[in-house]
């Protein structure tokens, strides 16, 4: 292996920090269009809370045709968008805006799924009670979905850092990119396998980190 492509350490602590900031600021945005997605999704259907044929079928189709998209599929078609709400269509700044475009619908249908195993005795019997469906969501539906709400957000996590990877393709920094030009295009195998662990890592810290906080939920209700 030549010297001149072993990666220093810099260049690792700065991978690193490129793909936390990617996967916080994605995660924080797409939670905050995601959630009201889902919810939107399940007192819209038929029989919801909120009942709305319009809504639900405009907005569930359209969350399937953002899910479909691959990841590197949709960070290309949409450069012309990013280019312009950031002014910019590399880096790690650009790969946010279509990490949000990806991981919003993601946990949108997540969310959906948690929410719709709630036990429908409870919202009738809040209803029964005066509850407004405001309440009804507020105090009684995520209350009760609050740990597989948990492991919604800790499956959208690990689904983020596994398309943070991908946007190094097109420069879009963290380890992805590093894994790709020095490890790819140098055929650097150390780099590779630096980049693997600490994925791998993450994943792990993250997926037991979220198992822990679902249990501590579930043992709370």
């Amino acid at each position: 292996m030549n010297i001149d492509t072993i990666i220093t350490s810099e260049q690792l602590i700065r991978a690193v920090n490129e793909t936390l900031r990617m996967v916080g600021f994605s995660l924080l945005f797409g939670a905050l269009l995601g959630i009201p997605i889902g919810i939107l999704l399940v007192v819209t259907r038929p029989g919801g809370l909120l009942e709305n044929r319009l809504v639900y079928r405009v907005l569930n189709p359209v969350i399937n045709v953002v899910r479909s998209l691959p990841f590197i599929i949709l960070l290309v078609a949409i450069l012309p968008f990013t280019r312009w709400l950031v002014n910019t269509s590399i880096g790690t700044t650009a790969a946010i805006v279509p990490l949000v475009l990806y991981v919003a619908p993601y946990i949108g249908r997540l969310v959906e799924n948690s929410l719709l195993e709630v036990n429908p005795g409870i919202l009738e019997a809040a209803q029964a009670m005066g509850a407004k469906p405001w309440q009804v969501i507020w105090h009684f539906m995520l209350p009760e979905a609050f740990s597989s709400l948990i492991l919604t957000m800790t499956t959208a996590t690990i689904g983020l850092i596994g398309a943070t990877a991908m946007a190094g393709t097109v420069g879009g920094g963290g380890l992805g990119d590093l894994a790709i030009s020095y490890g790819y295009q140098r055929f650097d195998t150390f780099t590779v396998v630096i980049t693997v662990v600490l994925l791998v890592i993450f994943v792990q810290g993250i997926q037991s980190a979220g198992n822990a906080l679902a249990r501590r939920a579930r043992r709370e209700r």
